[in-house]
């Protein structure tokens, strides 16, 4: 999951530096696919979509409802041989047979070996190695759990899953969907990164996020009288996947099918290419050499399997795995053999410079509509849309006092 993970990663990842790649691999969207696409949700928001038609819409069938609040316990710390921890206000540690210590608020205690200490907070926040959290911390043994409120772990859940300035409705679904898979997943210790949701405890918080959690407070998607497992992702490329079809660990329940995701393009991610030689791909597929690739869909359109052939053999490789290997950001991909980027064509319209308010975008195969129009292309936005806008503007600020009615301020180079 996280959002700002893939943002980041995106940057780092260039395409193959050969002049003439033998393979080019299109594909869309970032991320396993299922649940909810949070750059899809951020674009329904800024069309005027609620928290609870965003979740509608990514989770059919599920119903919003009210849960009390429980305690969390979230994997910190790992492999460690010792942790500092500390707190401005007197705070206790208890040991596993109830003794306990205070100490005194400015001081830190030092935990090692293979005993069990808790940590009680005081007043104050405790920190550990220097990073505060909300609730107990647990050492056992190298490991590092803290414990605490729901509500409390959604505070450093939330701004570190999905861009804290984004729309508040666009936060609110991400609140309910991290609040619901918490809930779901109680069952064992929760991963403070991709495995289950990062966390960033007290550092990560931001007072955007905290109204949007606030504002939510207990809310969860149920199905079947159970808290729904709400997976969610970077981007879909326009649509997202069936739990069947992407993540096969995954329980098969209704609401996790492949649904539309029509403003998904806002993301740098909808859509991606990379080109590789032949002999790249053999090396990271192992395989002794590469003369073909087919590629096997599943109901998702994503990439179940892929034939890779060579002189004398060949081998079938599971979708995600050759996705993996190939460092891709998803399955949804297709194979062009010998192919080379194309020249981008010579476009004579005006250049406008500024902020521009969008007020909509229309695939350009559905033909170009009325109005003040660009093309995405010239403009370094998601390829393959008309623009509608209001503009330009010199500043964010100019833009932003023109959109009303879910338009959207966005800045052309």
């Amino acid at each position: 999951m996280r959002v700002l993970a893939a943002i980041v990663a995106a940057l780092a990842i260039a395409p193959a530096a050969a002049a003439s790649p033998r393979f080019v691999i299109e594909g869309h969207g970032w991320g396993h696919g299922v649940g909810m696409s949070q750059w899809g949700a951020y674009g329904l928001a800024l069309h005027g979509w609620s928290y609870r038609q965003i979740l509608a819409h990514y989770y059919p069938g599920t119903t919003l409802t009210r849960e009390r609040d429980v305690a969390v316990r979230v994997l910190v710390a790992a492999d460690r041989r010792r942790v500092v921890v500390s707190s401005r206000a007197p705070f206790r540690v208890v040991d596993a047979h109830g003794h306990s210590v205070v100490v005194a608020g400015g001081k830190r205690r030092v935990a090692r070996g293979k005993r069990t200490l808790t940590f009680v907070p005081g007043a104050q926040p405790l920190t550990l190695d220097g990073a505060g959290y909300r609730g107990r911390l647990v050492w056992h043994a190298g490991s590092v759990v803290n414990v605490l409120p729901l509500e409390r772990y959604l505070r450093g859940v939330v701004p570190w899953e999905m861009p804290h300035r984004w729309s508040r409705a666009a936060l609110e679904a991400q609140t309910i969907a991290a609040r619901s898979y918490a809930l779901a997943t109680l069952r064992h210790v929760l991963y403070a990164d991709t495995r289950d949701q990062e966390y960033g405890g007290i550092r990560a918080e931001t007072p955007q996020t905290n109204a949007a959690i606030g504002a939510t407070a207990g809310r969860v998607l149920t199905w079947d009288g159970h808290p729904a497992l709400t997976y969610y992702f970077s981007t879909s490329g326009g649509r997202t996947a069936a739990a069947r079809d992407s993540l096969p660990w995954a329980p098969r329940v209704p609401y996790l099918v492949s649904v539309s995701d029509p403003y998904d393009a806002l993301s740098p991610h909808h859509s991606w290419s990379y080109g590789f030689t032949a002999r790249r791909l053999a090396r990271a597929l192992h395989v002794p050499g590469v003369r073909s690739l087919a590629v096997e869909v599943n109901g998702s359109g994503r990439v179940a399997e892929v034939v890779a052939r060579w002189r004398g053999g060949a081998r079938t490789i599971d979708g995600r795995t050759f996705s993996t290997d190939l460092d891709l950001p998803s399955t949804w991909f297709s194979v062009v053999h010998g192919g080379k980027s194309a020249a981008a064509p010579v476009r004579t319209a005006p250049r406008l410079r500024g902020w521009i308010v969008v007020v909509s975008s229309v695939p350009i195969a559905d033909g170009k509509p009325s109005g003040r129009v660009l093309r995405s292309d010239d403009y370094g936005l998601a390829p393959g849309y008309w623009v509608v806008f209001r503009g330009p503007y010199p500043t964010a600020a100019a833009a932003q006092a023109h959109a009303s009615g879910g338009a959207y301020a966005r800045h052309l180079g």
